[in-house]
């Protein structure tokens, strides 16, 4: 009896060794600070400090500051009270109870962790899903039949002429000051070089600015490279989408950029540009921002740089789909509400954030307010845009198509920039309709969904309708990772969390299902 108590005993202290906390000796401690009665006085805000945190992390200021660029828009009351009224703001906050059972559903029911599951079949099945191909085709026709499967039958596909760009052989060599193998990407609609490639001495420039001050002469017969440093995608994509035209403008015979990211393991980024018709075409590539940087330093020490590049492809165009789905309003069918996000895909990587991850939770949309018998006074309508990736194609076609319908879409929604932790929407429309958005998020709180970023131009595809005139959002999610991945052969299912995913598929579905169930119609511009 006595060496089990003596056991117990032992253990006990054993534990509560371990469970004390390390003590870690502050500066002053470590290093005998004497500083008299002032270490007293600064002891005495201990009170203070502790009331601070409190407030922030625990108090009414928890979540209240987020990094947006002073974009977002947390609180809009009061403004938004006398514009929306308190029958709306109460009617709003009603649908508390129903979110709550959208978002059980998806986190801990049945539908937990399918969105991932569903993304990776596909994704593993068909992988990078380029404009134009047979495979995209293949991937439309699949979807079209898992929706099939669960009961939707209000399906329609809209034929689109779309472009068909089939990357060849890439090669790029630096062949002085010293033989190197730099990795290349060729832009979308690229031509190709003269089949030996081209050889020639570099340019390097940070601007469109920086080129229009160096004379002609000093640039024809070169190839420009431009390596501006990665602000923000909107701002620093113009040296890949307009890069060539101004290159070839001034005589260059080709041109490349320092990838459109702001990290990189020597992984190059690819992604669209525009030729100006009125100028000659030259080839043009992304390079990665290693092998821009090391071309740089070259540069920089007056070094005469010469490159060698090879590229083929071959472009024409073919017929592919916006593919429709609706699950039709109970009272309203007529109006739409719109999710959306495009199947298609750059020809590296696999496409599983670019965009399958937005393809999927606005496939789930309609898919779990059917198995819920949640059915909105409007219609939900599903878009799976083709033929993003080269220029908005699809959604252009269906703008066209439908413009003298487009006065019934209520609202349009696309996730196109990942599917990370849902943060909230970036919204464009008017101070009422962002009122009524920003009262909706207040109900996603207990996910740190509630952020209202301002914007003109939230999404890609979208873009094309909200000129119109219409009001819409786009996914605003934790993305900070997103550029790594972006037009990468790195866009893999490696990217996508699983439980993330659930969380932007129950927010994306339960703010679409109330949006287009409650009574207020979103304003127009």
């Amino acid at each position: 009896m006595f060496v089990v108590v003596w056991k117990v005993f032992v253990l006990l202290i054993i534990s509560q060794v371990h469970s004390e906390p390390m003590k870690i000796k502050s500066y002053s401690e470590q290093n005998s600070c004497d500083i008299g009665k002032l270490a007293d006085e600064i002891a005495s805000y201990d009170k203070v400090v502790k009331d601070i945190i409190d407030y922030v992390v625990r108090g009414p200021f928890k979540w209240k500051t987020y990094d947006d660029e002073a974009k977002v828009i947390q609180e809009y009351s009061p403004a938004c009270k006398s514009l929306l009224g308190e029958d709306l703001i109460k009617e709003i906050g009603s649908y508390r109870h129903v979110k709550d059972e959208i978002l059980r559903y998806v986190l801990d029911g049945d539908f937990k962790r399918k969105t991932f599951d569903e993304l990776a079949k596909f994704v593993d099945l068909f992988g990078a899903r380029p404009s134009g191909s047979k495979v995209l085709e293949e991937s439309i026709d699949y979807m079209i039949k898992l929706t099939r499967e669960e009961g939707i039958e209000h399906i329609v596909t809209e034929d689109v002429e779309v472009p068909h760009w089939v990357r060849g052989t890439e090669k790029l060599t630096m062949v002085q000051p010293r033989i190197k193998d730099i990795a290349l990407l060729g832009l979308g609609r690229s031509i190709s070089t003269p089949p030996n490639g081209i050889s020639a001495e570099v340019v390097v420039v940070h601007s469109f600015d920086e080129l229009a001050k160096i004379p002609n002469k000093e640039v024809e017969g070169k190839i420009v490279l431009y390596d501006p440093k990665f602000t923000s995608y909107g701002e620093t994509v113009i040296y890949r989408s307009q890069g060539a035209a101004k290159a070839a403008e001034k005589g260059a015979v080709a041109s490349l950029v320092r990838s459109i990211a702001p990290f990189s393991i020597n992984t190059p980024h690819t992604g669209s540009q525009n030729y100006d018709e009125k100028v000659k075409k030259i080839p043009t590539a992304a390079i990665s921002l290693e092998d821009a940087d090391l071309i740089r330093r070259i540069y920089n020490r007056k070094e005469k740089i010469v490159l060698n590049i090879t590229m083929s492809s071959t472009y024409d165009t073919k017929v592919s789909r916006n593919t429709l789905i609706d699950l039709k309003g109970t009272n309203y069918p007529e109006q739409l509400v719109i999710v959306s996000g495009h199947i298609d895909s750059w020809d590296v990587g696999q496409g599983a954030m670019d965009d399958g991850g937005g393809l999927f939770v606005s496939w789930a949309a309609p898919v779990i307010l059917k198995r819920l018998n949640l059915r909105p006074k409007r219609t939900l309508r599903s878009i799976f845009w083709t033929a993003e990736e080269l220029g908005l194609v699809g959604a252009y076609a269906y703008e066209e198509k439908h413009r003298n319908e487009n006065n019934k879409i209520n609202f349009i929604m696309e996730s196109d920039e990942g599917t990370f932790a849902p943060r909230g929407l970036e919204v464009a429309g008017t101070p009422k309709a962002r009122c009524i958005v920003a009262e909706i998020l207040k109900l996603f709180e207990s996910v740190n969904a509630t952020t209202l970023v301002e914007s003109n131009s939230p999404g890609s595809d979208i873009t094309v309708l909200i000129q119109k005139g219409i009001p819409g959002a786009s996914l605003h999610n934790a993305n900070e990772r997103y550029f790594w991945f972006h037009h990468t052969e790195g866009d893999t299912m490696n990217v996508e969390d699983r439980d993330e995913l659930d969380l932007c598929t129950a927010f994306w579905t339960a703010v679409a299902y109330i949006i287009a169930d409650i009574s207020a119609d979103i304003p127009r511009y």
